[in-house]
């Protein structure tokens, strides 16, 4: 196994941390919202005897810069994009976990990928309840006639502690530019790209997950033409870190014939 190598590059006027490691065929390791490299490092490990693995962190987490502007699903694809065609990959395996799976859908339904593994990814339009509707609604009302009442300024103060109250976990973790982002990234669904992904599909799901529930790995299953979906009863949204064992095996049974046919 080559040695690794952590540097950094300027994609779409961003600076991007990434890593390299391992030798092979190109695969690229894409991780969910909220968190960096480390969070997939056991999946490096694991592939890196076999491939080549970049590992990148997503603008606005970890060691890369946060964009001057907001960016959704599209503008971190194209920086993907940027990435794939700076280091002159070709057609790479693409692993994407929660948000890196919106990033990787995109990606696969308009370049040439060789294979996809989704693990407990967005992208498909959740399932909204309607205490769900009746925060959002509250909240936007609220909005208007605190404005109104206290001018834009005093009501800034009372609408943070409401944001809060509405906000999911994700969206009270961040601010300023990266909270705009987040908005504008959870209200993109990618259902309309699926079909167009021609690259075999594995997906992995936990059946716990209450992120991204496993309603949405049959929509995924039902749209994208080449994909299979493998469930891992015991696991939550992190199914490759509650359960690495399981994981591992639908992985490498996924890849064997790029393991043993370089």
């Amino acid at each position: 196994m080559q040695g690794v190598k952590i540097t950094r590059i300027k994609l779409c006027d961003t600076d991007v941390q990434y890593k390299v490691c391992g030798s092979g065929r190109a695969v690229i390791l894409l991780h969910g919202w909220g968190c960096n490299m480390t969070t997939v490092a056991s999946i490096e490990t694991m592939l890196s005897p076999h491939f080549t693995v970049y590992t990148l962190d997503f603008p606005g987490f970890g060691g890369s810069e946060t964009p001057s502007a907001v960016w959704g699903v599209e503008e971190y694809t194209r920086m993907l994009e940027a990435f794939v065609a700076a280091l002159g990959i070709d057609s790479p395996i693409l692993i994407g976990h929660s948000f890196g799976g919106r990033v990787s859908i995109l990606y696969a339904s308009r370049n040439h990928t060789h294979k996809v593994i989704l693990v407990d990814a967005a992208g498909a339009k959740p399932r909204r309840s309607l205490k769900y509707y009746y925060k959002v609604y509250t909240y936007k009302l609220g909005k208007q006639l605190l404005r109104l009442a206290l001018g834009k300024e005093k009501a800034e103060q009372r609408l943070e502690k409401m944001r809060r109250s509405a906000g999911s976990a994700d969206y009270n973790a961040v601010d300023g530019m990266m909270r705009r982002i987040f908005v504008k990234v959870v209200n993109e669904y990618l259902e309309a790209v699926m079909p167009l992904i021609e690259c075999p599909v594995q997906l992995i799901w936990g059946a716990k997950d209450t992120a991204t529930p496993l309603r949405e790995a049959h929509v995924m299953l039902r749209l994208i033409p080449h994909a299979d979906l493998a469930v891992i009863d015991d696991a939550g949204h992190y199914s490759f870190l509650d359960n690495p064992f399981r994981f591992r095996a639908i992985v490498m049974a996924f890849l064997k014939d790029d393991i043993y046919n370089k």
